[in-house]
């Protein structure tokens, strides 16, 4: 079945199992294509989802030793992951590329680096990554960078240095997509104001519904309708219920609030409100997070959520949007000078 025929083909922003495997499984790739109960992520959850694109996370964490050596080595698990199973997965850099996949009846399999500090402060790593077949990159993680305010950090910069407008200048050249999440508001507003491509932000939620440092601003939703970037709202406990992250600032005592697809949904809707339905998707975060809202509990879940905005309304055109059409849409805006650049 081609992807314009699919109800809620998802394409989803960001998925950690590489790091998953890494930590639990030594980086072994056996055993995906059967249900694995400790991991929120499979070939028979993917499917069951849904799924027919997923961005996966070569992610590691601030404060490796030696991020870039890291990062090739979470790059190879990736491919060796894609590899190990053709029948099911198949690499992709470009739109086109994903629509041949899924008219193949396979799984479109994209990289995404999450942080900057993986590149070294190196622009020839940066190009290299590309070539490598990573197609975007978070400009920080959890700390700034030496150029970037991360949302968590201690924004020394106040937002984005020059030498972090040469990084985002060289990315949009060689077309690999920004990605905003985990950054702090005023480097989001400094990407903004020399973007000259579509962003987006690969896990991230609304600041509106849960003032978390993780979320995003209505004014920075407001302008990704010029930009033509895509907020993919993730489904982190702590991002997307205000109870759950005041019970785990308190000391995570007693029962944690309940979240439900519920609350995302209203992530879902209020992204909508402000910054538009063509600028909305999703980025599940599965295996990046111990905790997930029960009746998200694994990939396989996708179609729980697309059921909650049906029945508050939601029309297939709109759904086809938010699950994967908005993503597309910004791959192929940028597929050009990827594939001038870095597909040689």
């Amino acid at each position: 079945m081609t992807f314009d025929a699919l109800a809620f083909p998802v394409i989803d922003g960001h998925n950690d199992l590489p790091w998953e495997r890494r930590e639990s499984h030594d980086s072994g790739v056996e055993g995906i294509d059967t249900e694995d109960g400790t991991l929120h992520t499979d070939l028979p959850k993917l499917r069951a989802g849904g799924v027919v694109g997923q961005f996966w996370s070569v992610f590691v964490p601030s404060d490796d030793p030696d991020p870039v050596r890291t990062t090739l080595q979470q790059i190879d698990t990736a491919h060796r992951i894609i590899a190990r199973y053709p029948d099911d997965l198949a690499f992709v850099r470009t739109a086109a590329e994903l629509r041949d996949a899924v008219d193949a009846g396979r799984i479109a399999s994209m990289l995404g680096a999450e942080g900057g500090h993986a590149i070294g402060d190196d622009l020839a790593v940066l190009r290299s990554f590309a070539r490598l077949g990573v197609r975007y990159m978070t400009l920080t993680h959890n700390d700034d960078t030496t150029w970037a305010d991360s949302a968590t950090g201690a924004r020394a910069h106040g937002g984005l240095t020059d030498r972090g407008r040469e990084v985002v200048a060289e990315m949009e050249r060689i077309g690999m997509l920004v990605d905003l999440s985990h950054t702090a508001p005023a480097t989001m507003r400094d990407t903004l104001d020399v973007a000259t491509q579509p962003v987006v932000f690969s896990h991230s939620s609304t600041v509106a519904i849960d003032d978390h440092p993780r979320n995003v601003p209505d004014d920075v939703l407001a302008r990704l309708a010029d930009n033509g970037g895509v907020v993919m709202i993730t489904f982190v406990p702590k991002f997307v219920s205000r109870a759950w992250a005041d019970w785990e600032e308190s000391g995570s005592e007693g029962e944690p609030p309940l979240v439900t697809v519920a609350d995302v949904a209203d992530h879902v809707e209020h992204a909508r409100a402000v910054a538009g339905v063509r600028h909305l998707g999703l980025g599940g975060d599965y295996d990046g997070t111990p905790v997930l809202p029960p009746d998200l509990r694994d990939v396989s879940r996708y179609p729980v959520l697309a059921e909650e905005l049906r029945r508050r309304g939601w029309g297939d055109e709109d759904l086809r949007a938010l699950a994967g059409g908005n993503v597309l849409r910004v791959l192929e805006a940028t597929d050009e000078r990827y594939a001038r650049s870095a597909m040689r």
